[in-house]
C-alpha cells in the first residue's frame, strides 16, 4: 500500500498511528506530497488534492482519514479498532467525529492566523472555532472515565488531536483547566505509535 503523506498533517498522523497500532506500518510506503501544489499524480488519485490518500494493493484509492482507518481495520486479524456493532461502535465513531472536529477547527485557526495576511484576519471566526474546541475538550474532561483503559480509533483520534493543539498552539494552554485530560494524554503520548509519528517541531 502507498500512503500520500505530509509530516505535519494530523489526519495523516491518525492513519499512521492506526497503522502502528494494528501492526501494518511495515506494509505501507509513505510518500511525502504537497497537496497545496496540486501535483498531477495526487489529483489523478484524489481530485481534492488532499492527504491522506491511500493507494491499496489492488490500485483502489481511498481518502479521508475515517474512511482509510476503517479500511485498514479490515486488513488485520487483531482486536478491531472500530467495534463491529453495539453502543461501543457508536461511542468510538462519535469520539472520532469530535476529535476530527477539533482538528478541523484547529486547522482553520492556523490558516486564519498564519496563512492569511494580518489585516484580513477575522477574529470573530477564530474565536468561534476556539470556543468549539474548548467545549469539546471540556466534554472529554468530564467524561474522562470513558477513555480509560481503551485503545481504539476513538481514543487514538483524540490523542492525535491533542498533539496537534500542542503543535500549532491553536487554543493556548488547554491543560490548565483540564487536569484529567492532560494526565490521560500524557500517558497516550508515550505509546510507541505516538512516538513513532511525532511531527517535526
Amino acid at each position: 500500500m502507498l500512503l500520500r503523506h505530509s509530516h505535519t498533517s494530523p489526519y495523516v498522523r491518525k492513519v499512521m498511528v492506526m497503522l502502528h497500532e494494528i501492526g501494518l506500518a511495515d506494509r505501507v510506503e509513505a510518500e511525502t506530497v504537497d497537496g497545496w501544489s496540486e501535483p498531477d499524480h495526487l489529483t489523478a488519485e484524489n481530485p481534492l488534492s488532499m492527504v491522506p490518500t491511500l493507494v491499496a494493493d489492488d490500485g483502489t484509492t481511498l481518502y479521508d482519514s475515517p474512511v482509510i482507518c476503517e479500511y485498514l481495520d479490515h486488513q488485520h486479524d487483531g482486536q478491531p479498532m472500530i467495534p463491529l456493532d453495539g453502543e461501543a461502535r457508536w461511542q468510538v465513531l462519535r469520539e472520532q467525529a469530535l476529535a476530527d472536529g477539533v482538528l478541523d477547527s484547529a486547522v482553520l485557526i492556523f490558516m486564519e492566523t498564519i496563512k492569511r495576511p494580518e489585516e484580513k484576519r477575522w477574529e470573530w471566526w477564530i474565536d468561534l472555532k476556539r470556543r468549539a474546541i474548548s467545549r469539546t475538550l471540556d466534554l472529554f474532561e468530564n467524561d474522562i472515565e470513558q477513555l480509560a483503559e481503551r485503545i481504539d480509533l476513538g481514543t487514538l483520534s483524540l490523542a492525535v488531536a491533542l498533539g496537534y493543539l500542542d503543535l500549532r498552539g491553536a487554543v493556548g494552554t488547554w491543560r490548565d483547566t483540564r487536569p484529567a485530560l492532560s494526565e490521560w494524554y500524557a500517558g497516550m503520548a508515550q505509546r510507541p505509535s505516538m512516538l513513532a509519528t511525532e511531527p517535526p517541531a
